[in-house]
């Protein structure tokens, strides 16, 4: 039974955010090294291992650090490329997984949950819990009503621009799809282009997808199309893509051979005049030029919506029901859920968001801040397409399908027949 657990604006956010299987996927794998100061103290409790998609520079580096505080054990971090990591998570989980593995909240930490290959951690939100708000809980907890995830950080997706470029040019940001295409048709005059995009890794066009469906029909609707409670032959679904397919000639050409750090790159060198993305783009610019990084939430395109939704996902830490250190793991997960652990994440990572209420706002980063306060204001919160729906689905239907659309956007019929079909496969 489907009990996704949807975040509202009345109870989201309202401490944090409104403060301001290759080799290396087994387990213990190629990259299975000590983090630099897992030290050890008179409360030894052994060696602790984490299987982590940190595998970008600044992620990894965070995760290291933070770890370095952690004296109760030590820890030893299998870093295994992001994409590679989420395609083989169920394959990892049912081998030989480390005690302890970074993952996401909702629906995709209930899937693992529910199928017994998460161990609970109830015991440790009842010494976390005060740190964090209802929201964050109720995104932490499986099917059962137990807990199986420790929140780290969130961040929000919005369409971001150099506010440099957007001053020279003398651009405003649009409320309405209107004026965000009469946008983009005068950046192509001006010589940019108008919208950086990517989806080499198969994800970052599932967000394109999520805001058009949430401002076109709803957040209800998306998060029942997420559960295989809707047909994707539904006009609905086929308005979504018409409305995409509209704003393609407006996209950053040969998305499927690029990466999202590439098309962030390209906002950062000014080759592109805006780019649809979380707040981690933040990452691909230099320290030197984040201060000029902006963004708008996606404008409206139905009244009836508006712009009360918003994706925005929650990343932290499970312990994988074959852990071999379970204690030494949930010492881990409480050090991880300090504000301490947290303050680090932030000031290193200039795209994310802390999630424990007690966190230090207030070295947040004018962006950090204009993030947090986005999501406080949002209605609905999404945690991603391929975190809001079965991962089997999101892996091996949506992310074939939606580079399929990208390659040829002129074949929406014949592509959403075939997404229903697949789905009724799967969603039985």
């Amino acid at each position: 039974m489907d009990r996704r657990l949807p975040i509202s604006r009345r109870n989201l956010l309202l401490g944090a955010a409104a403060l301001g299987v290759p080799a290396a996927l087994v387990g213990c794998g190629s990259d299975d090294t000590p983090a630099p100061a897992g030290g050890r103290s008179a409360g030894n409790l052994g060696t602790v291992t984490i299987g982590s998609n940190a595998s970008d520079e600044i992620p990894k580096k965070s995760l290291e650090t933070q770890v370095k505080a952690f004296t109760q054990a030590t820890v030893k971090i299998n870093t295994v490329d992001h994409n590679t990591f989420q395609e083989n998570i169920n394959r990892y989980l049912r081998g030989t997984p480390e005690d302890v593995f970074t993952w996401f909240a909702g629906y995709r930490m209930q899937f693992f949950a529910a199928q017994g290959l998460a161990t609970d951690v109830s015991d440790v939100w009842r010494e976390i819990g005060g740190d964090y708000t209802q929201a964050f809980k109720d995104q932490s907890t499986g099917t059962d009503g137990k807990q199986y995830f420790v929140p780290a950080t969130y961040y929000p997706w919005a369409v971001f621009y150099r506010k440099s470029v957007w001053q020279e040019k003398g651009y405003q940001p649009p409320a309405t799809l209107d004026e965000f295409t009469a946008l983009a048709g005068k950046m192509k005059a001006d010589g940019l282009i108008p919208i950086a995009f990517a989806d080499k890794d198969g994800w970052p066009a599932m967000g394109t997808f999520d805001i058009l469906n949430m401002r076109i029909n709803g957040y209800d609707f998306h998060v029942s199309l997420m559960a295989g409670k809707e047909s994707w032959t539904d006009p609905k679904v086929k308005q979504v893509f018409d409305t995409w397919r509209g704003l393609m000639e407006y996209h950053q050409p040969a998305a499927l051979g690029r990466t999202w750090q590439e098309a962030g790159q390209s906002l950062a060198q000014k080759k592109t005049g805006m780019y649809l993305l979380g707040m981690f783009v933040a990452q691909q610019f230099p320290e030197a030029d984040r201060a000029d990084l902006d963004f708008f939430t996606f404008p409206e395109i139905n009244p009836a919506y508006g712009t009360d939704s918003i994706d925005a996902p929650i990343d932290g830490y499970m312990i994988s029901a074959k852990a071999r250190n379970v204690d030494g793991a949930k010492a881990l997960l409480k050090h991880l859920a300090q504000a301490s652990s947290q303050n680090i994440a932030t000031k290193l990572d200039p795209g994310t968001l802390a999630a424990s209420s007690k966190a230090d706002t207030s070295g947040y980063s004018a962006l950090q801040k204009r993030g947090a306060e986005l999501v406080s204001k949002a209605t609905h919160i999404a945690q991603f397409l391929d975190r809001d729906t079965r991962p089997d689905f999101a892996s091996t239907v949506m992310i074939p399908s939606l580079q399929s659309f990208v390659s040829k956007p002129g074949e929406i019929d014949s592509l959403l027949a075939s997404i229903e079909k697949q789905k009724a496969n799967i969603f039985r």
